[in-house]
């Protein structure tokens, strides 16, 4: 187990976090999350996968950590070939580097990979949004207010894993209402740097509340049929990762890379 200082902030009125309220503490980094067994009647590789993109999306494994080929492919009951495949498909996401004679170790989160990723979404999200308000109908909306109540008992309790569900099935529902499931899958190949961002801001579970009120401007703006108002509060809302990574950068520079 690794020991490693890492900086805790209060989130300011953006969400982001506020260097001048920082201070150093002591933490100890989870050992490598032990990995069932895959279900052979399913494809392997694909399993594995998954299992590790979430362990390392939601820092269960944290940058730098190493990831024993052997080790895993004796956890899950499975020959190292499909452990090697879906090592070598994360490290072509960025997610894993893979070093000659060293091994695999979980990538570091490169600022420069988080504001491409987030320019790509942006422009494609501020566009669903802004057609989303322009053709918006009465059962989708009264999907959206259940939605949006489901995220508040979610903040309320302090739940972030249910929160962060919801918030992913809020952005997908708004690709999904406009007819482009593919525009979703598109930013779900590029978000992933982001979605580790989101993970790492989350220690203070208030920073929820200001993901809450994003989502209901973006909603009331949906509502009202205002594409120019619904651009402008997807526009705002998917640059709080950028900021905070950038402040991140700075104040957690052992996880994430400037």
């Amino acid at each position: 187990m690794r020991r490693g200082r890492r900086r805790a902030g209060q989130p300011t009125q953006t969400g982001g976090l506020d260097e001048s309220q920082t201070e150093d503490v002591a933490v100890a980094d989870p050992p490598l999350r032990r990995m069932e067994p895959v279900n052979p009647r399913q494809p392997i590789a694909p399993q594995i996968y998954e299992r590790l993109r979430r362990a390392i999306t939601t820092l269960a494994m944290l940058p730098s950590e190493a990831l024993s080929e052997k080790e895993l492919s004796l956890q899950m009951g499975v020959s190292r070939t499909p452990v090697r495949e879906a090592l070598i498909r994360l490290a072509d996401e960025g997610l894993l580097d893979i070093l000659p004679q060293r091994g695999s170790f979980v990538a570091p989160i490169r600022l420069r990979d988080v504001e491409e990723a987030q320019f790509i979404r942006e422009s494609l999200e501020v566009s669903v949004a802004r057609r989303l308000a322009e053709r918006r109908s009465p059962r989708f909306l009264a999907a959206l207010r259940a939605g949006l109540e489901r995220q508040e008992a979610a903040a309320a309790s302090r739940d972030r894993d249910l929160f962060l569900e919801l918030d992913e099935a809020f952005h997908r529902g708004f690709s999904e209402e406009v007819g482009l499931p593919k525009c979703w899958r598109v930013i779900q190949s590029v978000k992933l740097q982001m979605d580790r961002v989101r993970y790492l801001s989350l220690p203070d579970t208030d920073h929820l509340e200001v993901l809450l009120a994003q989502h209901r401007e973006i909603a009331e703006a949906v509502e009202a049929g205002d594409p120019d108002r619904a651009g402008r509060a997807m526009s705002v809302h998917l640059q709080e990762v950028l900021r905070t990574a950038r402040t991140l950068s700075r104040q957690r520079a052992h996880l994430v890379d400037a």
